[in-house]
């Protein structure tokens, strides 16, 4: 469904992305990790038009996704929903007008079908009786929760996740792992998803590929990560691991 092809990108003359290829399968989640600053960002920003990049191509079903003028670009966006890591909600609006705002931007529906839509995806979240809160007024998971309810309410193909963990506690992470899961089993799309936490990408992967100066350098299924070789690829996957993490056991070559 998605595939980047030799995506380059620079800042200042200084290069981030030095020719990036990855195929994204779909139907799973993949997770894409690296160190901080490794410009794993950078390229999820590609994945939804928000970056340009300096050569490369970013194909969504063969369509170059990098050559579409506005209008068709626009289009190509909504088979997408992103939760940015910090939840980017309206600190002006509340829960309910956060959410609604997609369906008031890009469908013509009846408020009461706005309402029934807004309720529908805060149920999915596991969220109930929220609706009038302000963000200020929520917890860091529960703006997470919000985040990922107005990022499905258009029920996208793609869900795009940006550090979807950072700044939680371990509880509240592995909520929110068990809510990408459950998530991407009942919209039956594709998730894409940037991680440096490797716990919760363990917990959540189907494939993982991980970004190192500027490139892949190695991609695969969790236990074909961990025995991956590659000396940087074993020092990321094991630093800090000193269980045998989720999903994969001391037989996987841990």
């Amino acid at each position: 469904m998605l595939e980047i092809k030799n995506i380059r990108k620079s800042f200042n003359g200084q290069p981030v992305l030095k020719g990036v290829n990855l195929k994204i399968e779909d139907g799973q989640i993949t997770v894409i990790i690296g160190g901080s600053g490794c410009g794993k960002s950078v390229l999820l920003k590609h994945l939804i038009g928000l970056l340009a990049p300096d050569e490369g191509h970013i194909l969504l079903d063969g369509a170059d996704l990098c050559s579409l003028d506005k209008q068709n670009l626009k289009r190509e966006r909504m088979r997408f929903g992103m939760l940015f890591q910090d939840a980017a909600l309206f600190d002006s609006m509340n829960v309910y007008e956060n959410i609604a705002f997609p369906l008031r931007e890009h469908r013509k529906m009846k408020e009461s079908q706005i309402a029934e839509n807004v309720r529908e995806k805060l149920s999915q979240v596991g969220l109930r009786e929220i609706e009038k809160k302000l963000p200020s007024e929520l917890s860091g998971g529960m703006r997470k929760r919000v985040g990922l309810a107005r990022a499905i309410v258009l029920n996208p193909e793609i869900l795009l996740y940006d550090e979807p963990t950072t700044g939680l506690d371990p509880l509240s992470s592995k909520s929110i792992d068990a809510l990408i899961v459950e998530t991407q089993n009942n919209l039956k799309g594709t998730t894409i998803v940037i991680s440096h936490d490797i716990r919760a990408t363990l917990r959540i992967a189907n494939k993982i590929a991980m970004l190192h100066d500027g490139i892949i350098v190695a991609e695969g299924t969790p236990k074909e990560m961990f025995s991956n070789p590659n000396p940087i690829v074993h020092e990321f996957l094991h630093s800090g691991l000193t269980n045998a993490p989720p999903n994969v056991s001391k037989s996987d070559g841990i």
